[in-house]
């Protein structure tokens, strides 16, 4: 199995822990540190991240050429788009609807979830194409997981900012991919200037360099 297969496992794992906190239970229908989130949808769009994968590759591998990953960001809809953008709301309602069966559901799930994907990501073959569901186009399978690996990171500290207990640490082989990801889009976005200085220089460094 790949690295970052292997790092995807461990994220998911990761992600399961979280959402079993008593604190997110506890803190269920309240509203999340994102906007027009509550806690439960949160935690829903964070375990679609895990719950919704066997589905993917489920599907009939779709026709090439594949996307680059960081290329799959110049087509989604989403980055950019206002709060109530259909591309977004659907997004929040995905989330509650995977959490609609309460928090201790969710949780057994997504641990089902964890233990058939261990099985199924070491069947897939190294060049496997999948269509992402932001799609429709094409992704190499480890590009896609990368995807995954960042939603997971992102979301796990949005979920755990939300309830308050400490955002999970995660070992370098989750970080490193989801770091190179973010510094690549935030280069995109905001320039190679903008992020060296963001990194290295407090007294010209410009107010955001946020990837999205």
């Amino acid at each position: 199995m790949s690295a970052v297969r292997e790092a995807y496992l461990q994220a998911a794992a990761s992600a399961t822990a979280l959402l079993g906190d008593p604190a997110v239970e506890a803190a269920w229908a309240k509203p999340s540190a994102l906007e027009a989130f509550t806690v439960a949808g949160l935690a829903g769009h964070l375990a679609a991240q895990v719950v919704n994968l066997p589905r993917v590759l489920g599907a009939p591998a779709p026709d090439g050429p594949p996307v680059a990953l960081a290329d799959h960001y110049s087509r989604v809809t989403w980055i950019g788009a206002d709060i109530d953008a259909e591309t977004n709301v659907r997004v929040r309602q995905g989330g509650e609807a995977l959490a609609a069966a309460g928090p201790r559901e969710l949780v057994e799930q997504t641990g089902r979830a964890v233990s058939e994907l261990r099985t199924l990501l070491a069947e897939e073959h190294v060049d496997r194409l999948v269509s992402p569901p932001a799609g429709p186009w094409a992704m190499r399978l480890d590009d896609f997981l990368v995807t995954r690996l960042m939603e997971i990171t992102v979301h796990s500290d949005d979920l755990a900012y939300s309830v308050g207990v400490p955002t999970p640490d995660q070992p370098r082989d989750v970080l490193d991919p989801v770091l190179a990801l973010l510094s690549e889009l935030a280069v995109r976005r905001h320039g190679q200037a903008a992020v060296l200085r963001a990194l290295t220089r407090a007294e010209r460094a410009p107010a955001t360099i946020t990837a999205f």
